[in-house]
């Protein structure tokens, strides 16, 4: 067949529509059940229906589905799944614009972005959807909370919040943006706010959280929930607050106590209304009202002047019995430690600043190495001999530490302690739009669960949406008023719902059985398929979704639901796809790049294979326009190899071209275990020009054989493109049932040469590479030398000088 005919005949839109609707009829991404089978549940983050897949969406899910469709082709039994987090304050916002209920335009969204799906050509179980603000989920969102409740771990407390005045409010710390401390959704300046609230005691499991062994999960993900746990050993130390009673601080050093010469509070803690001097009333209000408007982060920036002021009340030190002065200021954080602290300034560089700008005294307890008694002119911080600090005195300042705890909890002042940064995670939202919290309100009774046999709670489809973003649960007297379950008596609902991510803590149980209503999920699909083998999805949920999944597992495990303790054992975290410019997409930005239009135009093979060439996965990179046609050149010619006849003329190695689809076969094989997409993609594209380069000039029989292995290869990347190609040769229906290729050791041997690797023309390692390496693989296998990652990181690549067979330079900024 000529080039024309070739080019007349591919037509890549109308060929994946007429595969997509033979697989759909044929049924064969149904999900194999055969537990002869080894077991491999393969899980993307679910999305939120937006309305349409953004190219965000594409770039998570098409590499997840390549690498699902290769452990299928290696002979397991896989579970691919799909669903839609479908609570949360984008619809109820959209409700009050459009006047639409959310339902509706949740549901709305979902169809056309079901069918977007589709167009993706994924192998996802669509008979295993979950929908999350449907009722036969939520139900078990609620089932849920009462056995936190039953269980001690879900409690209701005053809590400072912040809270958006305009959608009536309480927000995530990362819906709150900038350095105004704006709502991310409204852009009104947020501000603290004391609510009766619901939370979940996560930081019971704070200890066990911190033990990663039992999963692979990259090191950033570990570091990133080992700091936000922030572990601390020390001691609580109790000072009496005068006018209010005792009050616990906690500290990692004791043995600084007896150079405590003043006691700080949050402007938030509760005791400061109570013992506030009246003729400092108004100093102290205005204070608190200031440090409300301020982020945490913020305050907590050592850089910053410490600011504070005199309450006009004292604390007695249980060290040495003096009466100290109160202050409040807004380093001081109520949500770490007791929202109070013991101030030192001898031996903290906070304090000291602050007590030299306040006139306070700074007595040094720790000398440091040769001090003879002189003032400090700085914090010391380090260790030292204990001095002012009576019986402890010429005691080395590390046992001092366990000395002074014992000799404090002795008097009932003290005991040791840890501690830790992770605060219990606050589910109330004051919203319509997300799971009724199962509780009544009793004047009798007073906080009753809503009994089992009552879930689920449903929220009232008569909701009046109003501009002031106030809750319709508020206002709906049918949905609140109710009869106590105890007394019969009238009693009120709750009417904040949970935050979303009490939705996506425990989904992947869920689409195992999503219509069971015995219980959660089925036991018997769990032990079948759990717990997940592969999580794949962004980095930025490393210290919200992706650890309340793992808490919310092992609390399955207490409750007896489960018999392990993670939810996913491998997780593999994507970069950001960026645009043109190389900036973040955005629509104030003009540089959103909108999927359809290339699928309209290529199909989707073609922008499934660019977003995994276009660099390495967990590193993302910016989109290019002439990238995406290059692709698209490459599964032509793919495409005409197969549908071209042949006409043999010799001339060729037929023993070389064994020798490259081996390796080829290798090669795709191990980057696919390994995520590394993109360097699969080239070795492909090697592969076919070289397929293209012989053709013709060998044996047609191991031609055909080359070609047909090309194509398996093919098959998880270009799913629709692989199917034409495999038809066209005859091979028989589905080359997506077909099993992987396997390579002959002996048939991949090639000889190796050492290439020098250079970063700005320094020498940073030695590599043994391929002696026909090409440059863009002597790039990859440069990059994967740690220590030449090490040079690079955080740099960016400007450019590659590459010598085939002696150096590769990589010019750094």
């Amino acid at each position: 067949m000529s080039e024309a005919k070739v080019r007349q005949s591919y037509r890549p839109v109308e060929m994946e529509r007429r595969w997509q609707r033979r697989w759909a009829e044929a049924g064969i991404y149904e999900t194999d059940q055969d537990t002869a089978k080894p077991k491999h549940y393969a899980l993307t983050m679910l999305p939120y229906p937006s309305g349409d897949l953004h190219v965000g969406h594409w770039y998570a899910m098409t590499p997840s589905d390549t690498r699902a469709r290769y452990m299928r082709m290696r002979g397991h039994r896989v579970f691919f799944p799909i669903g839609f987090d479908a609570f949360g304050l984008p619809a109820e916002n959209a409700a009050i614009k459009r006047g639409i209920h959310p339902y509706k335009w949740t549901m709305s969204n979902i169809e056309n972005m079901r069918g977007q799906l589709r167009q993706m050509g994924t192998m996802f179980d669509f008979d295993a959807e979950v929908v999350t603000c449907d009722p036969e989920y939520y139900k078990w969102n609620q089932w849920f909370f009462l056995k936190f409740y039953e269980k001690g771990l879900a409690y209701r407390k005053q809590a400072p919040v912040d809270w958006c005045p305009s959608c009536n409010t309480t927000l995530a710390r990362e819906q709150v943006v900038g350095p105004e401390r704006l709502c991310e959704r409204c852009d009104t300046p947020v501000v603290k706010k004391n609510l009766w609230q619901w939370l979940f005691k996560i930081t019971d499991y704070a200890e066990e959280l911190l033990d990663f062994s039992k999963i692979d999960w990259p090191e950033r993900v570990e570091t990133l929930q080992r700091n936000w746990i922030g572990r601390s050993e020390g001691a609580e130390l109790v000072f009496e607050v005068e006018g209010y009673g005792p009050v616990e601080v906690f500290t990692t050093r004791p043995d600084t106590v007896f150079g405590a010469t003043f006691f700080v509070m949050s402007p938030e803690h509760p005791a400061v209304e109570k013992i506030t001097a009246p003729e400092r009333e108004a100093e102290v209000r205005s204070y608190v009202e200031r440090a409300a408007r301020m982020s945490e982060i913020d305050r907590a920036d050592a850089t910053r002047e410490k600011t504070g002021v005199f309450t006009g009340a004292h604390a007695v030190n249980p060290a040495t019995g003096e009466r100290i002065p109160i202050y409040i200021a807004d380093y001081v954080l109520m949500g770490y430690g007791t929202g109070a602290i013991m101030a030192v300034p001898a031996h903290d560089e906070r304090d000291f600043e602050f007590a030299r700008k306040h006139g306070i005294e700074i007595r040094t307890v720790v000398a440091p190495p040769g001090w003879e008694g002189e003032p400090l002119q700085e914090a010391y911080v380090g260790e030292g001999t204990m001095v002012n600090s009576g019986r402890f005195d010429g005691m080395p300042s590390g046992r001092a530490r366990e000395e002074i705890t014992s000799w404090l909890q002795e008097r009932g002042r003290g005991r040791p302690a840890v501690t830790y940064r992770l605060r219990d995670w606050l589910i109330s939202r004051q919203r319509y739009w997300g799971t009724p919290i199962p509780i009544i309100y009793c004047e009798k009774c007073g906080t009753v669960p809503v009994p089992e046999e009552d879930l689920p709670v449903l929220l009232p489809e008569d909701a009046e949406f109003m501009p002031t973003g106030v809750s319709p649960l508020k206002l709906n007297e049918e949905f609140r008023n109710v009869e106590c379950p105890r007394c019969g008596g009238p009693a009120e609902r709750e009417t904040d719902t949970m935050d979303t991510f009490v939705d996506s803590s425990w989904y992947q149980y869920r689409y195992l059985s999503p219509h069971y209503d015995e219980g959660p999920f089925d036991p018997e699909a769990g032990d079948r398929w759990l717990p997940v083998d592969q999580y794949t999805g962004g980095v930025e949920h490393a210290t919200m979704h992706l650890l309340y999944t793992r808490f919310w597992t092992k609390v399955m495990r207490d409750l007896g639901l489960v018999d392990f303790d993670e939810p996913m054992l491998r997780l593999f975290n994507q970069g950001v796809i960026l645009g043109p410019d190389g900036n973040r997409m955005s629509k104030s930005r003009g540089n959103v790049v909108t999927p359809q239009e290339y699928v309209d135009r290529y199909g989707s093979d073609v922008l499934r294979c660019y977003l995994m060439f276009i660099g390495p996965w967990d590193q993302g990179g910016p989109w290019d326009g002439k990238g995406v046609e290059g692709v698209a050149r490459f599964l032509r010619r793919a495409y005409s190899m197969a549908v071209e006849g042949f006409a043999s003329d010799a001339g060729a190695d037929p023993d070389e071209l064994e020798r490259r689809t081996h390796r080829t076969i290798k090669k795709v094989t191990q980057d696919l275990e390994n995520f590394r997409f993109n360097t699969a993609i080239a070795a492909l594209m090697e592969q076919s020009n070289y397929l293209m380069a012989v053709r013709n000039r060998v044996d047609e029989e191991r031609w055909s054989e080359a070609l047909r292995q090309f194509i398996l290869l093919l098959a998880p990347f270009a799913p629709h493109h692989a199917e034409e190609m495999w038809a066209a040769i005859g091979g028989k229906f589905s080359v997506h049932t077909q099993n992987w290729p396997e390579w002959d050791e002996s048939l991949v041997a090639v000889e190796e040469i050492e290439l020098v690797v250079q970063v700005n023309g320094k020498v940073r390692d030695q590599i043994k590479v391929p002696t026909d390496v090409s440059e863009a693989a002597a790039k990859e296998l440069a990059m994967q030398s740690e220590k030449v990652a090490r040079q690079l990181e955080g740099r960016s690549v400007r450019k590659v000088i590459y010598v085939p067979g002696r150096i590769i330079n990589f010019v750094a900024g």
